[in-house]
């Protein structure tokens, strides 16, 4: 597929949106709308069975949702992504990890956005004061164990696509540390 032509739409400082004028390989012409948002960083915080989660008002869905700490920084958009989801867990939870271990990679919608998302795991955690951004002001946190995790997910109280996925990684990254472990 090639790119004719590209036109920005639409920019903030935290997304753009362009139109791309395309080429498929059998000739015809069609458009894409692409959203541009930098690299983000995800983080499993873990302590034994327990997980960290987040919880805050998600604006265009019109709810609350838990989900694990993440974030991106459109201003530093070279940072490195271990650094970024360090920046993020103490931001958002005031946690400080012993381990910061990258465990995957999520593409977060890329039929429509070119963001990615580096996904890690916490551990050798230690508490301390959360330093929120004001957009973060109602956010929420709490420990949950992975059975009260994945039963909230069941019940649609998780319903955070990267969070879900960022799990999925996890269950897997257990799994290839240890072959002994058989799912649920």
């Amino acid at each position: 597929m090639d790119t004719l032509s590209t036109r920005q739409v639409y920019a903030n400082d935290w997304m753009t949106v362009r139109e791309d004028a395309i080429r498929r390989a059998d000739g015809t012409d069609g458009v894409y709308g692409v959203v541009d948002k930098p690299t983000y960083a995800l983080v499993i915080p873990r302590d034994g069975d327990r997980l960290h989660l987040v919880e805050q008002f998600r604006y265009p869905i019109g709810l609350r949702r838990w989900e694990f700490p993440a974030g991106t920084a459109p201003d530093r958009a070279d940072q490195d992504p271990t650094e970024l989801a360090v920046r993020e867990l103490v931001e958002e939870t005031g946690l400080r990890a012993g381990r910061m271990e990258r465990i995957g990679l999520l593409d977060v919608a890329p039929g429509m956005s070119s963001q990615r998302g580096f996904v890690f795991l916490a551990t050798g955690l230690t508490e301390g004061r959360p330093q929120r951004e004001h957009s973060e002001q109602d956010m929420r946190q709490a420990w949950f164990t992975t059975r009260e995790f994945e039963q909230m997910i069941v019940a649609g109280e998780i319903t955070d696509s990267q969070s879900i996925a960022a799990y999925q990684l996890l269950l897997l990254h257990d799994r290839r540390k240890d072959p002994r472990i058989m799912e649920p």
